[in-house]
């Protein structure tokens, strides 16, 4: 009897999911800065991408995605720390092929990917996860796999910063969507 609880609550205690907080974390990039989860978040949402090999197809893909859609990120005040177990030459070498203006995080020995439980069995290698985290560490939105490859649910699961005084006026002035902008006369 105890045995099937203790592998219901392993399972059960997984990957986060919306309205829980993220596991909180401390990370240097491959360029040797430091990033800690719960201070992003104070400066706006922080897209958290997990992803399993550097230079494979689908995550070159993601990654591209990403770099192509930064502008946009960065007009809702978001952040992308980019993580894969490859360490951290590997994932420079990747960072700098695609130009990619944000933090690529080596994490070889899977301490964040089995925080967040998405650690594939057996190997030391993430499956492919986005977490969106707000204020307080709150997940916003979650994908995964194929659907985490195009960032446009991250981007517009970001919300804009209540605190900020000149965000509001800010906001519409880049490639919003329509509804954006209607439902907010409305």
């Amino acid at each position: 009897m105890l045995i099937p609880l203790l592998v219901v609550g392993l399972v059960s205690a997984a990957i986060p999911q919306v309205g829980e907080t993220a596991p909180d974390f401390t990370v240097k990039d491959t360029g040797g800065a430091t990033y800690t989860l719960s201070e992003m978040v104070k400066k706006g949402p922080v897209i958290v991408a997990f992803f399993p090999k550097a230079f494979t197809g689908g995550c070159t893909r993601e990654l591209t995605a990403y770099t192509n859609r930064y502008k946009d990120i960065e007009q809702v005040q978001g952040q992308v720390l980019a993580f894969s177990t490859d360490d951290a030459e590997t994932l420079a070498r990747f960072k700098k092929e695609l130009k990619a203006p944000f933090a690529f995080i080596p994490d070889p020995d899977g301490k964040v990917v089995s925080a967040y439980d998405v650690k594939m069995p057996v190997l030391t290698v993430s499956k492919r996860y986005t977490f969106v985290v707000g204020e307080d560490r709150k997940v916003l939105k979650v994908d995964e796999g194929k659907d985490a490859i195009d960032p446009t649910g991250a981007i517009v699961a970001c919300p804009l910063r209540k605190d900020g005084a000149a965000k509001p006026a800010a906001a519409p002035a880049g490639n919003t969507p329509p509804i954006k902008p209607d439902a907010a006369t409305k």
